[in-house]
């Protein structure tokens, strides 16, 4: 009983000490989350952005596809 009590002490203490650092890195995790990522709306509008100029370049490039070869300089 009293060696079971022991081994339940050494145990507990890397267990501990295993929660205590797996709450310290979600703490840090959460802080640099806030201070690295943008607002949720500016995010939104940096996307929206970039599919309005995709969407562009695809036109533009499907447009020069459909243009006939005499454009292009041949014969």
């Amino acid at each position: 009983m009293m060696s079971q009590k022991r081994q339940q002490d050494i145990d507990r203490k890397p267990a501990e000490t295993g929660y205590r650092i797996n709450v310290k890195a979600e703490l840090e995790i959460k802080i640099a989350a806030r201070e690295d990522r943008p607002t949720p709306r500016a995010e939104v509008l940096k996307l929206t952005e970039a599919v309005t100029v995709l969407t562009e370049l695809q036109q533009q490039s499907a447009s020069y596809a459909r243009e006939p070869d005499s454009k292009i300089g041949r014969p």
